[in-house]
């Protein structure tokens, strides 16, 4: 069953081979500065997108330079909110600085974890989102509640599934501290998402197979070996005869 697929990484981050990753990606998920990248790493980020024809979304995070992005922190959620728009902001005008422009929001790391349940902290993004720009698509986790409150409120949404990570029987990621959170063989990771796209299921770390739902698949760009299981989920996709192109609504 062929399908049509996305791909988007983490990039602007300051790490990894953004340069290798473009090549492979449909879509960027960029940095906005709260967890990693600059303005300058940020707007070439952009331009390079943009003349490769990928596709650009802010990837917004909690502010933990410190931790890049990876720890929770309990906000305010009229700080959050607040932080979401300044995030989604700058990248905004970065773009646009490069002849670029922001199409989707995804949030980073433990943000993106958090508001897979934490209705509040959800409900946040979702507003700072709709109060910016209300044609910008959420991407997040299928079944996530930022997604269903983002439907809710009329905005389109991305779902998405994750190369590299190990997944739970109840269709959530393995944490990064547990084992089998993270997939290192580039043949395996290809398989698995080639399964993953044509059938919309995959195999859970107990051994259970779950359904997936997913528009997009992220390849971490800072992961060991990242461009190589990128490249190889790439041309597994293509010999699968599944279409590459970035979303849009």
């Amino acid at each position: 069953m062929a399908r049509t697929i996305d791909l988007n990484a983490d990039l602007g981050e300051g790490v990894g081979d953004d340069d290798a990753m473009l090549t492979v990606v449909t879509s960027a998920n960029v940095a906005c500065g709260f967890h990693a990248g600059s303005p300058t790493i940020l707007a070439q980020t952009c331009r390079a997108a943009q003349e490769r024809g990928v596709a650009i979304g802010a990837q917004v995070s909690y502010p933990d330079r410190e931790g890049f992005g990876r720890r929770y922190m309990a906000m305010n959620p009229d700080d959050l909110r607040s932080d979401i728009v300044y995030q989604i902001g700058a990248l905004a005008a970065l773009a646009s600085s490069t002849g670029a422009r922001v199409t989707y929001v995804k949030p980073h790391g433990a943000l993106y974890n958090t508001v897979v349940g934490d209705e509040e902290q959800a409900a946040a993004i979702v507003e700072a989102v709709r109060s910016v720009n209300p044609e910008l698509a959420i991407m997040g986790l299928p079944g996530a509640v930022v997604l269903e409150l983002a439907r809710d409120a009329g905005l389109p949404i991305i779902t998405e599934a994750f190369a590299d990570r190990g997944y739970r029987a109840d269709g959530t990621l393995v944490p990064r501290s547990e084992a089998g959170a993270l997939l290192t063989d580039s043949a395996e990771i290809a398989r698995r998402v080639v399964e993953l796209v044509t059938t919309g299921t995959i195999a859970a770390v107990d051994g259970s197979t779950i359904t997936v739902d997913a528009e997009s698949i992220c390849l971490h760009g800072d992961t060991p070996g990242a461009v190589e299981h990128a490249r190889a989920t790439r041309d597994a996709l293509i010999t699968a005869g599944v279409d590459l192109a970035p979303i849009t609504r």
